[in-house]
């Protein structure tokens, strides 16, 4: 038997089929492998600067479409896995199953005036979780909240959005790992905090229920044989289960659009309420029993990565495609002193400086397409060791290798500085979109498809591993040129460097 899985992305809704056996050529990791895979497009908008919204309905029409898809190829199922975009937030109306308003994507920007009024009242939430999100919606269509209040209304999450979806309006639920990025938790992630829900006028009654990340759930009615949903996680956790990074110490990137660092803790949340002193959050890997029954991870953010690829792509013409960024930058061996800051929307960890902005240092007369081309992968790479060393320091442990999934593991160039920069080996994901993989897991845990994580951690098999080329001395000459340039982006738009979530 298989197990169907619903992955929402950012930008698309994708379904696949996820059954046992070896990896091939097709992809998926050594126990798994992953087929009859079918997508659709469902494009967010951005009707204003920092506004950045989502048609709700859409998304579940897409959903159910992909869905009898997958299934009418590589059908039937023994359950359903979802993974999702995280803090993305829909407000929808119970009895008419109808959305109230847009979707807000988790890239949302509207409400941060409402963050920093929080600030002053002794709580943190950045604008881009979901909890101000809410609120902003609940402003515009039940000013007064009477309609949440009396459970007419109900706030989810995509997984939540996806779930209802699938379950005909029977399930209204999210997991750990959705709601512990929300801003609407407790420190534990083990209930909804009163205190929050106080300050924004949140009513409890239209929060939904949270759930273990494997375990069944519920049936996915709308679907033919009404599966069993019996996995959810947001994305990124779900990309570190597909990667098989479930013992302390083991750690995976994504670089996609932009790039995220999971690092494996175990059991122990870390000891940081918030942000760490290394610029990492601690995050719910994965919940598999009751509250006390779920695994921790500090996670790093890298705000733009694949992005900067479009960027030279789309906007300065110096790539004909993502794809023909390897090909040009390998014209030569190095940059020529060149660097390139991938700090486009600001510079997440290790400094947290939105006021930051992207730049090239050290350009002279003589300095051609590929090496501009180079700096841009190099910069990105650097930006990814980054990310690794603050996630050691804050987790206190070191990683020996590397796990990657995402668009831009695709590039082979990026690939062997990401391993140059971190001084050590990378393996690369056999499955790009390790999410997909990881839902899978999730639900074939429930339902007995896998034993449990350790056959997931012993069956991880990756595409390829790609060694770094220099020694420890060299790495960190290159790691302080790296660090030099980085600060020269630093404090660009003094206004929002001023601003700290």
């Amino acid at each position: 038997m298989s197990v169907l899985v619903v992955d929402v992305g950012t930008s698309s809704v994708r379904a696949a089929i996820v059954r046992p056996g070896g990896g091939d050529d097709n992809g998926g990791g050594g126990g798994a492998r992953v087929s009859h895979v079918h997508t659709m497009a469902v494009l967010p908008s951005t009707p204003f600067p920092g506004l950045v919204e989502f048609d709700a309905a859409v998304m579940a029409e897409a959903v159910l479409t992909v869905a009898g898809r997958a299934l009418a190829e590589g059908g039937p199922v023994r359950a359903v896995g979802i993974a999702n975009q995280r803090a993305s937030t829909v407000v929808w109306d119970r009895a008419t199953g109808e959305p109230v308003g847009p979707g807000l994507g988790w890239q949302d920007l509207r409400t941060v005036g409402t963050c920093l009024e929080l600030q002053a009242e002794g709580i943190r939430t950045a604008p881009n979780a979901s909890a101000t999100k809410v609120a902003a919606l609940l402003d515009v269509a039940d000013p007064d909240r009477s309609l949440a209040s009396a459970g007419r209304l109900a706030f989810g999450t995509v997984d939540s959005w996806v779930a209802w979806t699938l379950s005909q309006g029977s399930l209204h639920v999210t997991d750990a790992t959705n709601a512990g990025v929300s801003g609407l938790v407790t420190g534990d992630a083990d209930g909804w905090d009163p205190a929050i829900l106080t300050a924004l006028r949140i009513p409890e009654a239209m929060l939904p229920t949270i759930v273990a990340s494997s375990g069944e759930i519920g049936p996915a009615s709308a679907l033919p044989g009404a599966p069993v949903i019996a996995g959810m996680a947001g994305d990124q956790q779900a990309s570190m289960v597909g990667q098989g990074c479930l013992r302390p110490g083991l750690a995976k990137a994504t670089f996609g659009t932009g790039g995220m660092l999971d690092l494996f803790v175990g059991p122990t949340r870390p000891a940081v309420a918030g942000r760490g002193r290394a610029g990492t959050f601690p995050i719910v890997a994965w919940r598999h029993g009751g509250p006390r029954d779920q695994d921790w991870a500090v996670e790093a953010i890298m705000l733009t990565a694949g992005a900067c690829v479009e960027w030279l792509r789309d906007d300065l013409g110096l790539v004909e495609s993502a794809d023909a960024s390897s090909a040009i930058a390998a014209r030569c061996t190095d940059t020529g002193g060149v660097w390139f800051v991938p700090a486009l929307l600001g510079m997440g960890t290790p400094v947290w400086d939105f006021g930051a902005r992207g730049a090239f240092t050290g350009l002279t007369r003589g300095t051609d397409r590929p090496a501009m081309v180079r700096a841009v992968l190099e910069g990105v790479a650097h930006r990814g060791a980054d990310l690794l060393e603050a996630a050691e320091s804050d987790a206190g442990t070191t990683v020996g290798s590397l796990r990657v999934d995402g668009g831009m593991t695709g590039n082979a160039v990026f690939v062997q500085a990401l391993a140059d920069a971190c001084g050590r080996s990378v393996a690369v994901s056999r499955e790009r979109e390790a999410t997909t993989l990881g839902a899978g897991y999730l639900a074939g845990m429930a339902t007995g498809l896998w034993a449990g994580p350790d056959e997931i951690c012993d069956d991880w098999s990756p595409a390829a591993v790609v060694d770094p080329r220099h020694d420890e001395a060299a790495r960190s000459e290159t790691r302080a040129a790296w660090l030099r340039a980085r600060d020269r982006a630093l404090g660009t738009i003094p206004e929002l460097s001023s601003i700290d979530f």
